[in-house]
């Protein structure tokens, strides 16, 4: 089965640690910003690195498709809004994907290890949309 996991949650949470225990081919739209193994944020190039996240799924699904391979992906970001998850929503119905999306919560108490600042964190809480 071709399956497409969406991990969601704010900064801290484990979303990348989490995403890797699933195993598969796992995209993250912060691996955009790793420059010789150091992550260098740019908050203009937001758009474009999740541009860039978007098209290494699809590329991904092309692949798995012209090898005949099934292999999973999981794709693990913010999506603090049901719109940001839109586009992988869409390329999963192309290619025919089954999607489940996981919420993973910060009940651990970790940190963040991009150096998001707190009332950055806040806003991405309280606008964090759950369709249940």
């Amino acid at each position: 089965m071709k399956t497409l996991y969406i991990v969601r949650g704010v900064p801290g949470s484990g979303k990348s640690t989490f995403a890797k225990t699933l195993g598969g081919t796992h995209f993250e739209t912060d691996n955009y910003f790793m420059i010789d193994g150091e992550y260098k944020f740019d908050f203009t190039k937001i758009k474009e690195a999740h541009n860039w996240c978007q098209s290494e799924v699809s590329n991904a699904m092309l692949l798995n498709y012209t090898t005949g391979i099934n292999e999973k992906i999981v794709v693990s970001n913010t999506f603090t809004q049901e719109w940001e998850m839109e586009p992988y929503f869409e390329m999963a119905k192309e290619w025919g994907y089954t999607v489940f999306t996981v919420v993973v919560e910060n009940r651990h108490g970790g940190e963040n290890q991009h150096g998001v600042p707190e009332d950055k964190l806040e806003i991405m809480r309280n606008r964090f949309e759950i369709k249940l």
